[in-house]
Parts: structure tokens; C-alpha cells; sequence
């Protein structure tokens, strides 16, 4: 089949803005899709039947209109295949059915305006996601591109900001870019004042801390700081969590079971891994799944999954991992090998024990399945009267498989 489909982005300029090709096409439609705001910036004079999105979003028309002759176009914001329509399209429709014509992205005409080098900064979208999510990009000098959910974003994204110690980072907020209506607004985020803007903007951030703040930003190495957690004791401590994440070794795109959650410290560092790691932290306690709910949200993880559960109880419920964690309750029945039985084909198992009972399970799991164990001693230098002493740790047993 040949192409009946285009895919054009418009700016803000609207028709003026878009290229010769891309108005042959909309010219030539015999439908075109898209938002309400994006049809309204074509001609009036345009006869072509307009189809807005429906509510809830669904592409489920544009895929109806598919035949030999169809000669359907989609209008989409910018580059429609940075975080736009095109990528969702693409996946339903085979590339020589599809062609895409981009215009330059709010990006692009943002890093323009402030002469970044857009490759040196972090692209963060906002919509639909929570604003929480900002944390984990934001460092000392870093610079941060974010696309605005609606007028209120830049204005939670500074209170953000100024409670976790950037107050002092330097905000400019861009309002219909590469339109008539592009408007500049340039304040700290602990000095905004803007309670409301379009919703059609974009936020660039050069994140400066305050200067008494003691941090520039949580480090991206695993093994953060304890005191970055708020916990009830039941934390994988600071050296074991960092060996454990090398066992657990994320990929992007993996997603990770931690049973047993406690604080959801495993979780969270799995997905601060990379963007597109994904967890499930399963934990039965209610004051510590509030606790997980908070500390994911704090450390710029908010989309880990909680799940609500006394494993092994639900867990074939959930998808399949490629990794699964359990740093605690080993001795409860069937839960390593309900967990064995969930893992995907290729995928790892990592198992942490500290009592001799649960050490003796994971010994008598390996005979059974094979793994390797390994022993972590961890020991602080401690005051003894007016010197120092090494204090032992309890020492942990982990447990590592590979499903083969």
C-alpha cells in the first residue's frame, strides 16, 4: 500500500509557518485530524472535512479512514515525533503507509531564543505526568527544557524548585512560541510571581542551589544517602543498597518487582537509573506504602507503581518482571518460587537475607535452582571512649539467579 497518511507539525505562526510540502498535503486531504486549537489555525477558506480529537484521545479514526486512496493528514504540535501524535502513529501504521513533516519543535525555537546548545539540555515533558518527575534531573548547572502541562506548570514547578533547595534557579517561561502572541518571562523560581500563563508554553531552567544549600542535587550512582529516605527503620542501608543495585544491574526498559518494599529505597533507585526503567514496589504495610508514596515523589521517581499486597499473594496478577527483588520475607511460604515462576524467561532474581532462617531458605533455594550467594560485611568506625572502633553491621546474604 502506498502512503495515505501525512503527519503534519504546525507552530504557533500557523499556516504561514508551515513549508510548501507540508500545505500541498493539507491542500490535497480529504480529511485532516488534530486538535481543535491546531484546526483552527488553518485557512477558513479550506473545505476539507475537519475531524477533532475525540475525548478520551484516540487515534482509532485515523486508523478507519486507512485504504489505498485515503489521503488523510494529522496536525500536530512541532516535531510530531518528539513526545507527539507521529510516535503513537507509527506504532499502528507501517512506515511506507506514513510520512512525517515536522516543523521546528518549541525546543528548538526555545534553545534558539536563549542560545543553548539543545543537545547539552534535558528535554522533560510535564504532560501528563507529575511535576514530582522534574526532580530527577535537576543539579547544580544543569539546563532543562520542560513542556508545560497548562498555564499553572511554571508555577508549581517553582514552588518545586524552592523547596527542594533551587530556589535560586533562574526561570524563563515562554508563552506561544514562534507565534504573533510569544511572550518572555524571566524570574527565580523562589521570586515567581506568575500564578497563571498560557497554556501554551514552555519552562527553561538553569538550576542554581541556594547558596546555603548543602547539596547540588541527589548523586545518579546507587547508594544514596540514607537520610534521603524517610523511613521506619526498614531501609536496605546505604553500602548494601548500592551492592544490590549492582546485582539488580537496570536496563532501560526493564521492569523491576521489589516485594517487600519497606521504603521503596530499591525501587526508587532502579528507576533513577534511566528515564525508561520500571518498578512495582509491593508492600502490605500501610504506613509504609505511605511512605513509599512520599519518598518516590520526593526523589523525582512518582510513576513507581505501589501495589497494595502480602506477596505471594496477587503477584500473578501483575505483568511479568524481568527482575525481581526481594529484600525481605524470604521464609514466607512459596514466595521465592511464586516470584521464580513470575520472572520472565532471561530474567534475575535477587534475594537479601540477614537472619540464619533466611539465609538457610535462600541456601536450599539455590541446591534446588542453582545461583550464585554472596556475603556483605559492613563495618563504621565508631567512637570507643576517646578513640575509634570498628562497629559491625549484621552481615547480609544475597542471593543471585538468572533464569535461564
Amino acid at each position: 500500500m502506498s502512503i495515505w497518511l501525512t503527519v503534519v507539525g504546525i507552530g504557533d505562526d500557523g499556516w504561514h509557518g508551515l513549508s510548501r510540502e507540508a500545505r500541498r498535503a493539507l491542500l490535497n486531504a480529504r480529511a485532516i485530524h488534530g486538535g481543535e486549537r491546531h484546526l483552527a489555525l488553518l485557512p477558513a477558506r479550506m473545505a476539507t472535512r475537519r475531524v477533532p480529537w475525540p475525548q478520551p484521545f484516540s487515534i482509532d479514526a485515523v486508523l478507519a479512514e486507512r485504504s489505498q486512496d485515503a489521503r488523510i493528514c494529522v496536525l500536530a504540535s512541532g516535531d510530531p515525533m518528539y513526545f507527539g501524535v507521529g510516535a503513537t502513529l507509527a506504532r499502528e501504521v507501517a512506515a511506507d503507509e506514513m510520512c512525517v513533516i515536522p516543523a521546528p519543535s518549541s525546543l528548538s525555537l526555545a534553545a534558539a531564543r536563549l542560545h543553548w546548545a539543545l543537545q547539552d539540555a534535558a528535554c522533560v515533558s510535564l504532560v501528563g505526568r507529575p511535576v514530582a518527575s522534574l526532580l530527577a534531573h535537576t543539579f547544580r548547572g544543569a539546563r532543562l527544557l520542560v513542556l508545560s502541562a497548562d498555564g499553572a506548570t511554571p508555577g508549581a514547578v517553582a514552588s518545586l524548585l524552592t523547596v527542594h533547595g533551587f530556589g535560586a534557579s533562574r526561570m524563563t517561561v515562554f508563552e506561544h512560541l514562534g507565534g504573533v502572541n510569544e511572550r518572555r518571562i524571566d524570574e527565580r523560581a523562589d521570586d515567581w510571581r506568575e500564578p497563571l500563563v498560557a497554556a501554551l508554553s514552555l519552562v527553561a531552567i538553569e538550576c542554581r542551589p541556594h547558596a546555603h544549600a548543602g547539596h547540588a542535587g541527589l548523586p545518579l550512582t546507587p547508594g544514596l544517602p540514607d537520610d534521603a529516605y524517610r523511613h521506619d527503620g526498614q531501609l536496605t542501608k546505604r553500602d548494601v543498597r548500592a551492592v544490590t543495585l549492582a546485582h539488580l544491574a537496570p536496563q532501560p526498559g526493564e521492569l523491576l518487582w521489589d516485594v517487600g518494599a519497606g521504603c521503596g529505597s530499591i525501587g526508587i533507585e532502579w528507576m533513577r537509573a534511566h528515564g525508561a526503567c520500571r518498578a512495582i514496589a509491593i508492600e502490605a504495610n500501610e504506613s509504609r506504602q505511605r511512605l513509599i508514596e512520599y519518598n518516590r515523589d520526593a526523589l523525582g521517581v512518582p510513576s513507581l507503581r505501589l501495589v497494595k499486597s502480602e506477596a505471594p499473594s496477587t503477584l500473578e496478577d501483575l505483568p511479568a518482571p524481568d527482575v525481581v527483588f526481594i529484600g525481605g520475607g524470604v521464609t514466607a511460604p512459596g514466595l521465592l518460587d511464586a516470584c521464580w515462576s513470575c520472572l520472565r524467561q532471561g530474567g534475575r532474581l535477587i534475594a537479601n537475607a540477614v537472619t540464619v532462617q533466611s539465609e538457610m531458605a535462600l541456601v536450599q533455594w539455590r541446591e534446588a535452582y542453582g545461583g550464585e550467594l554472596t556475603r556483605i560485611g559492613i563495618a563504621h568506625a565508631e567512637p570507643l571512649g576517646t578513640f575509634d572502633t570498628w562497629r559491625q553491621a549484621l552481615p547480609i546474604t544475597l542471593l543471585h539467579a538468572s533464569k535461564t
